[in-house]
C-alpha cells in the first residue's frame, strides 16, 4: 500500500506527541514527592533556579524555565505567598523585577533534596540513556533561539 500525503498527519509520525506525552508523564510520577512540599512542578523547577542562583531578574528566571512572564508571573505570587521568595523592583529601572531567596526558601531545600533521586527510579532510563535524552532535548530547546 502507498503512503497517503495525510500519513504525516497520523499520531503514530509525530516526534511532538511523545515528547509531550513522556513530559506529562515525568511530570505526574513528580506529583506525590511536590505534594509533600507543597508546590506544583512549576514552583518546584523555579525554587531549583532559586536555590542555585538566590537572586535573579524575572526575566532571567523565565528564559532559564523557558516560560513567559505571564506564566511567572502568577508561580511567583504563589511562592511569595508561602514565603520562599521575595520580588523586589529595581530602583533604577522600574520595568526590572527582582527575586530573591528567603530563609524559608533555602530552608526548604533540604526537604526537597531527595526529589530527583526518588523520580529517577520511576523514569525507566539508565544513566547513559538518560544522559543522551538530556543532550537531544536540550539540542531540540536551542534550535529554538
Amino acid at each position: 500500500m502507498s503512503e497517503s500525503k495525510y500519513d504525516v498527519l497520523k499520531l503514530e509520525n509525530q516526534l511532538c506527541f511523545p515528547l509531550y506525552a513522556a513530559a506529562r508523564e515525568v511530570v505526574k510520577r513528580y506529583r506525590p514527592y511536590l505534594d509533600e512540599l507543597d508546590l506544583t512542578y512549576t514552583q518546584y523547577i523555579t525554587m531549583m533556579v532559586m536555590w542555585e542562583k538566590k537572586e535573579i531578574t524575572v526575566k532571567a528566571l523565565g528564559e532559564a524555565l523557558f516560560l513567559d512572564s505571564g506564566t511567572m508571573t502568577p508561580v511567583l505570587k504563589s511562592l511569595e505567598s508561602k514565603g520562599y521568595v521575595t520580588r523586589k523592583r529595581s530602583m533604577t529601572d522600574e520595568r526590572s523585577v527582582s527575586v530573591f531567596l528567603t530563609d524559608a526558601g533555602e530552608a526548604l531545600k533540604e526537604r526537597a533534596v531527595e526529589v530527583p533521586n526518588k523520580v529517577a527510579g520511576c523514569v525507566g532510563l539508565n544513566r547513559e540513556e538518560a544522559l543522551q535524552l538530556y543532550g537531544l532535548l536540550y539540542k531540540v530547546l536551542g534550535a529554538q533561539e
